[in-house]
């Protein structure tokens, strides 16, 4: 376990050029005197590597030198093997890329491991669509790639909610979501970092002028607290609805969000119903959402929400009127 943490320590070194003892710690998951306790112990071993203190300072290995204690586990090398899917690598423009590094990660693990991963891919395949969705392939992807890769500057016609507009931006990072590519980056000058969504990009320039990264920036952190933030606001309305053990059932394969409700208004839920509190994007979505449902469900509260669903009910009761004198 400690010489993996160890060789972890060399690995991110060797990756990053300087870190700091708590950005060790953090990606190890150990604490920083532990981490201490290990550079002290790889300087004695001889590992040229120096330490500076200050805001800008931190570890680091001599400049040039390398370790060739690179070798993977078994585990390891199935890992990798799974990591790169070949859709969004193609997309991306390194399809041919990604086939020579799996060809050179299969020749250089030992034949057993080797086998076991040519298992592994055989008999795995990730599909990161959701069902009926189509995958969005932006006609900017490649171009938005390389000035995150590089650097680079960017000058996009974007068209929002708000309507079309042109920003000059510093790409950090991509992401894919659900067949979806969208773009972390701040407006030049500004620090917030936001998300846009590249299949509204109508026009992509690269700029000459790259821009300084972030130094703390962390790719999976930002989206994952950006998702968390645009989900709380998408659906900011919370209806108490009693669900039939089939519309659970239902509900369930949708993988929608809800949680039980912890007080029923009136206290008496039908036998084998549940009730449930269900997150609605707004009053006139949620009828929609909720009516498909029928008759096995029904919402308590909010009114406003109830008189909706009532109201389109007798709306498309009115429109699938059968025609007078026919019978079904």
């Amino acid at each position: 376990m400690k010489a993996n943490r160890l060789l972890s320590i060399l690995m991110l070194l060797q990756a990053h050029g300087r870190l700091t003892a708590g950005a060790i710690a953090r990606a190890l998951e150990v604490s920083e005197r532990t981490v201490l306790r290990d550079i002290d112990q790889l300087s004695a071993a001889g590992v040229p590597l120096w330490g500076e203190r200050g805001h800008q300072g931190g570890f680091q290995l001599q400049p040039g030198w390398t370790t060739q204690l690179t070798g993977m586990t078994g585990d390891e090398a199935n890992a990798l093997w799974l990591a790169g899917l070949p859709g969004p690598a193609t997309a991306l423009g390194l399809g041919e890329a990604a086939a020579s590094a799996r060809l050179k990660l299969m020749a250089s693990v030992p034949a057993p491991w080797r086998d076991n991963a040519a298992v592994v891919a055989e008999r795995l395949h990730i599909d990161p669509l959701d069902w009926y969705r189509v995958s969005d392939t932006p006609a900017f992807l490649r171009e938005a790639a390389q000035a995150v890769w590089s650097g680079r500057r960017l000058r996009v016609d974007y068209a929002s909610w708000r309507g079309p507009s042109q920003r000059d931006l510093d790409p950090l990072g991509l992401v894919l979501k659900a067949g979806a590519w969208y773009l972390a980056a701040r407006e030049t000058g500004q620090a917030e970092v936001r998300t846009y969504r590249l299949a509204s990009v109508r026009s992509l320039t690269v700029l000459g002028s790259g821009f300084r990264r972030p130094r703390r920036f962390d790719l999976a952190r930002y989206w994952q607290a950006s998702s968390a933030r645009f989900e709380a606001g998408l659906r900011p309305l919370e209806a108490l609805v009693l669900v039939s053990p089939r519309g659970m059932g239902w509900l369930e394969h949708t993988r929608s969000r809800f949680t039980e409700a912890a007080v029923v208004p009136g206290g008496q839920v039908p036998a084998g119903w549940r009730c449930v509190v269900w997150p609605l994007e707004s009053v006139e979505h949620g009828a929609r959402q909720i009516l498909g449902y029928g008759a096995e469900v029904e919402v308590l509260e909010p009114a406003a929400l109830r008189a909706e669903i009532a109201a389109q009910a007798e709306a498309i009761r009115a429109r699938h009127a059968l025609p007078r004198g026919e019978t079904p």
